[in-house]
């Protein structure tokens, strides 16, 4: 019997045969093949309409209570402190610092309270990068105030990127808590997503495993510090922060754009501080970030038991100020840039610059005449690593362009640090001008109800000592009155290319950014 003639015996009996490629046996359908499909197939639609619907919430849930805050308005005078690092007549760098000074003293005058809020907070470096034991320094000194005021009560609130999101424990820390010191690691989770496409992914599969645990994978940020876990990192890259950075005692408070951060310690950054009524304000939305994670209650501010900051020349009552958290504060800037008129200048330190409604209202004061200045960092440097300078060099680019070179930048004259200040002054004529400064980046995840930001938003009459120090501070690094502390716009321009530009507004649109 030949081969065809077998073949075609086994086939005229119904014996199976299956042809590659096709979902038929005999004949007939394959059904558990087909049923095995079409089940796939389900299984990743609903999968993909629930990462949608996770993604829609996270971006729109409500606000924990608390969260974008709004104070009243308040009459107090506010003090400006500043650091500025720059190159001396020899090359060398240096460095002026007033506000880790201030810190220590208004800790070491304080005997009620203390309340701390820092974003960054811990002694670990790149190898062969040489700092100042700043938060060292500062754990030491709480440490000590408490012991020698047992009964006070001091609180450190942070972020929980100072232990790789949970894959050790820093020492600072620990000492403070061994002394008696509550400490708490803000839960941001609660808030709403920034990279949306990424968070939804991390909160279907990952997030309920934690991130404790022996790291086997380097820390990026710096290199002395301990290993991290992967799911640490799968944390890490769900970017969001508690980014503020405040100092309230019952005496006096301070915001401020600087950390008390070893590696950050040189860097150029502001603060202002004021007193009175306020306080209570700033320690109702503290309790809000202390909410996310602790039921711990913050001390409770007694209104009008100290007068206001008064600077020497300074007048009591003459000064508006306003406590702003997280959204509010995107809220007020807006306002304050749409409502400058010609005849203002409208200064801004910034270390990042990259929100669209920003620049938007940016190119429309120019166009109605207000002069523009901004003083940018040429984002070339993080901790000891190089970057590319994104986003401040691919939106100065843009500002330039659209405006046909109405708005004038200067970059910082930064080496090795950056210009870390985060500030904006509208100098008005006539009236008061209105200034807000604070941790707050003008991006979108500063601004928008992402992070955990605050700024102080104020307003003063020009012959005021603060809009004095503001216009010394601005005119200083503008005009480089002693020191190169600036530079011309075209030091760095010419290292924006078209990929720069592409790669920073695809950035933008994915919310994939470190801004």
């Amino acid at each position: 019997m030949g081969f065809r003639h077998f073949i075609h015996n086994r086939n005229s009996e119904n014996l199976p045969t299956t042809d590659p490629g096709t979902l038929f046996v005999s004949g007939k359908p394959n059904i558990k093949s087909s049923r095995t499909r079409t089940t796939i197939f389900i299984c990743l639609v609903l999968l993909i309409l629930w990462l949608i619907g996770v993604m829609i919430y996270q971006t729109h849930k409500p606000l924990p209570k608390g969260i974008s805050y709004e104070s009243p308005l308040y009459q107090s005078d506010v003090k400006m402190w500043t650091d500025l690092t720059y190159p001396g007549p020899d090359g060398q760098p240096v460095h002026d610092r007033e506000i880790g000074p201030r810190i220590g003293q208004i800790i070491d005058e304080s005997r009620k309270f203390l309340v701390i809020d820092m974003f960054l907070f811990n002694g670990y470096t790149h190898k062969d990068q040489d700092f100042p034991k700043v938060s060292e320094e500062l754990a030491h000194r709480l440490v000590a105030h408490k012991k020698k005021y047992p009964d006070m009560d001091i609180f450190f609130i942070s972020d929980e990127v100072n232990t790789g999101y949970g894959s050790y424990s820093l020492p600072e820390f620990e000492a403070m808590k061994d002394a008696g010191i509550h400490v708490i690691m803000t839960d941001v989770d609660r808030l709403r997503d920034s990279t949306p496409a990424y968070s939804a992914v991390w909160r279907t599969f990952f997030q309920w495993f934690g991130q404790s645990g022996k790291g086997t994978l380097p820390n990026l940020m710096a290199n002395e510090a301990p290993d991290i876990t992967v799911r640490s990192y799968l944390k890490l890259l769900n970017v969001k922060a508690n980014h503020r950075k405040v100092v309230i005692s019952e005496n006096t408070a301070l915001v401020t754009s600087a950390n008390i951060h070893d590696a950050s310690a040189f860097h150029s950054n502001i603060a202002f501080e004021t007193s009175g009524d306020i306080i209570g304000d700033m320690l109702a939305a503290e309790q809000a970030a202390v909410n996310l994670t602790s039921p711990i209650k913050l001390p409770e501010y007694e209104p009008g038991s100290k007068p206001p900051v008064q600077p020497s020349g300074g007048q009591a009552n003459d000064v508006d100020v306003r406590y702003l958290t997280e959204g509010k504060i995107y809220k007020y800037v807006l306002e304050a840039i749409e409502q400058s008129q010609p005849g203002d200048t409208l200064w801004m330190g910034m270390f990042y610059l990259a929100d669209s409604k920003v620049m938007d209202q940016l190119l429309k004061a120019s166009d109605r005449g207000v002069d523009i200045r901004l003083i940018l960092d040429p984002n070339q440097n993080a901790f000891g690593r190089d970057k590319i300078g994104i986003p401040n060099r691919p939106a100065a680019a843009e500002l330039i362009k659209k405006s046909k070179g109405n708005i004038s930048i200067r970059w910082y004259n930064t080496g090795t640090e950056q210009y870390h200040t985060k500030l904006m002054y509208i100098a008005k004529p006539t009236g008061k001008s209105v200034i807000t400064g604070g941790s707050t980046n003008f991006t979108q995840r500063n601004l928008a109800d992402l992070n955990l930001e605050n700024n102080l938003w104020i307003a003063a009459p020009k012959d005021h000592p603060l809009t004095r120090d503001l216009d010394r501070y601005f005119h200083r690094i503008w005009f480089n009155e002693g020191a190169a502390f600036s530079l011309e716009a075209e030091a760095y321009q010419g290292e924006t290319t078209w990929m720069k530009d592409i790669l920073f507004k695809l950035q933008k649109w994915l919310g994939f950014t470190t801004f």
